[in-house]
């Protein structure tokens, strides 16, 4: 049974989550970069760059940018047929972006709303993975002695007989140990579309909030001196290890209790270290994705213990 939920998953993720971003190269073999934002250029945009440097290194390297729409008048269905992904996920994100944008009159704050209207729609499914976090801890104690009755006891009928008694805990508590696992399975894919999504639009990467220029990243900035981009990295990091902590169960016992937290630490490093190079539209998704989840446990934890 293991095997074919692993199958799955890769699956899922070989069929869905394939790069579709196609990094700009000149006639050397040299990846095309936008001097002002650091950015480095795709070929696959979706609609037309406004920027005149941009529109200039996509037509010196025989990007023919009469072919797209303009990204204001940008369609659900903009550019060429890239097969599944892009088609269901990618462009209608994109689509729905720009559309946001238009009507604010700032596309940063659309990536924004759409980042909180999309954890809207997952809510009932984000709540119920919080809930079994929440349940996961009040059935800690019984779990425990659980562990500490077949501690010693190896044989297989022990070990039957341990998943049978761990079975009516999850059953009395209402826990579904695979719940947990829908919303990771479901926040990597979103990462990719919205990852594709902000890459390959124009209207994103040359626009600005706040003075912080979406399509540069922290890295770019500090080696031009901008050090107020390292608030991006800050909150990114502030946020990330928040929501992990917060999503992360009690363990039934010591044991998994410390792979959850070297797990948490391991990610947290992780994530740190690439938000150096990952672009302000990209950290402005992550800060309010991982702070709607912050904000959901709370209200859980808070409904829970009343």
């Amino acid at each position: 049974m293991k095997k074919k939920i692993l199958i799955f998953l890769i699956s899922f993720m070989i069929l869905f989550t394939s790069g579709c971003t196609k990094i700009l190269k000149d006639n050397n073999n040299k990846v095309v970069t936008n001097k002002t934002t650091g950015q480095n250029l795709v070929s696959n945009i979706l609609c037309q760059p406004e920027n005149k440097e941009t529109r200039k290194l996509y037509e010196d390297n025989n990007i023919d940018l009469n072919k797209l729409e303009k990204c204001k008048d940008m369609s659900i269905t903009a550019g060429e047929y890239e097969g599944i992904w892009t088609t269901v996920f990618v462009k209608p994100l994109a689509w729905l972006i720009v559309k946001i944008g238009n009507f604010l009159g700032n596309y940063g704050v659309s990536v924004i709303i759409v980042t909180i209207l999309i954890r809207l729609l997952m809510y009932p499914f984000t709540k119920k993975a919080a809930m079994q976090s929440e349940n996961l801890k009040k059935a800690k104690p019984e779990l425990d002695n659980i562990e500490k009755k077949y501690k010693d006891k190896l044989s297989k009928e022990d070990n039957i007989l341990k998943s049978q008694d761990m079975l009516m805990i999850y059953k009395k508590y209402n826990i579904n140990p695979m719940s947990g696992c829908l919303f990771g399975i479901i926040q990597i894919p979103l990462f990719f579309a919205f990852y594709e999504s902000l890459n390959r639009l124009p209207a994103i990467f040359e626009e600005s909030l706040l003075g912080f220029q979406l399509g540069t990243t922290p890295l770019i900035a500090l080696s031009k001196g901008n050090y107020l981009y390292l608030i991006f990295v800050v909150l990114v990091i502030v946020a990330t290890y928040f929501s992990f902590k917060l999503s992360s169960a009690d363990m039934a016992n010591a044991n998994q209790g410390n792979q959850m937290k070297m797990m948490t630490r391991m990610s947290t490093i992780f994530i740190s270290i690439m938000s150096f190079s990952i672009s302000t539209g990209i950290a402005l998704y992550w800060i309010f994705n991982s702070s709607f989840t912050i904000f959901q446990n709370l209200v859980v934890k808070r409904r829970k213990n009343k």
